[in-house]
């Protein structure tokens, strides 16, 4: 009974641990199940049969495969612009001394801080007053300016923790500036960069108050989604989102392995006897 105790005792932190994230989880696991429902009408949300045609045929409806590509353009493009703006801000702020750095980094954190609702409103206003036409441009722009505040406190959090040491190992053995930064500071910091790049394109996939206000007449899948609840929601919307789920655990993963295998092998290669001389 002791025995049993203490190994309760060793592990239930891990045990709280997955059942919050089965708790979690589990919208996620109703969604996909509903991707292989067959409802008995649009305003059903019971699982009534199992099929496949969803899967099928997930563009039952052309309007929502056009939202989902047009959701999938603004957020690539967006996160191009944050990862690469966010990055460069963010090796200024961590390795770089100026006046009004503080300022900065108080001011990063503002749209993080702000209510989406309030952000929204304010873009609105900015761009009606300058007599810009809302459109997909504009929901770019908006969701450019929410995303750069992750990536760079993303990568700033990759920076800090990052050992000097081996860059300027790197120069004292006759590497250049660039080849320094080619060679060892970007495939250091290169996980942060990419998990800030994925955590933009979910915000800005995800995003419904801020583009509400600055889309004029463009649709992207958020808005289908909301405007599609008040006559029913295609079984396809499950799909779709199951499919995205699935695309970021497969690329998470995937990171994960590769960073796994990077630092192993950099052990063998460090324990690996040299030879006979």
């Amino acid at each position: 009974m002791t025995r049993v105790w203490r190994w309760l005792a060793d592990r239930w932190v891990m045990g709280v641990a997955l059942l919050v994230l089965g708790y979690l989880s589990l919208p996620i696991m109703v969604v996909a199940g509903l991707s292989f429902n067959r409802p008995s009408s649009r305003l059903s949300y019971d699982f009534d049969e199992f099929t496949l045609d969803n899967w099928r045929n997930p563009c039952a409806t052309s309007d929502m495969c056009d939202a989902v590509v047009r959701s999938v353009q603004i957020g690539f493009i967006a996160t191009v612009v944050a990862t690469v703006v966010g990055t460069l801000m963010a090796f200024a702020l961590v390795r770089h001394r100026f006046r009004g750095r503080s300022g900065i980094n108080l001011l990063i954190f503002l749209p993080m801080a702000t209510p989406e609702l309030v952000m929204g409103t304010s873009l609105l206003a900015l761009f009606v007053s300058a007599g810009v036409p809302q459109g997909f441009w504009t929901v770019v722009i908006a969701h450019v300016m929410f995303c750069v505040s992750f990536v760079v406190v993303t990568v700033k959090a990759r920076l800090a923790g990052m050992d000097r040491r081996l860059e300027e190992a790197a120069m004292d053995l006759y590497a250049s500036e660039w080849q320094t930064f080619r060679l060892v500071t970007l495939p250091l910091v290169l996980p942060g960069i990419v998990a800030a790049a994925l955590l933009a394109f979910s915000l800005s996939f995800d995003d419904f108050i801020i583009t509400n206000f600055n889309a004029g007449t463009t649709v992207t899948f958020p808005m289908y989604v909301w405007g599609a609840a008040q006559r029913g929601i295609p079984p396809q919307v499950n799909v779709i989102g199951t499919a995205m789920f699935v695309i970021a655990l497969l690329l998470v993963g995937v990171s994960s392995l590769r960073g796994r295998r990077a630092r192993r092998a950099r052990i063998m290669s460090a324990v690996r006897p040299n030879g006979p001389s």
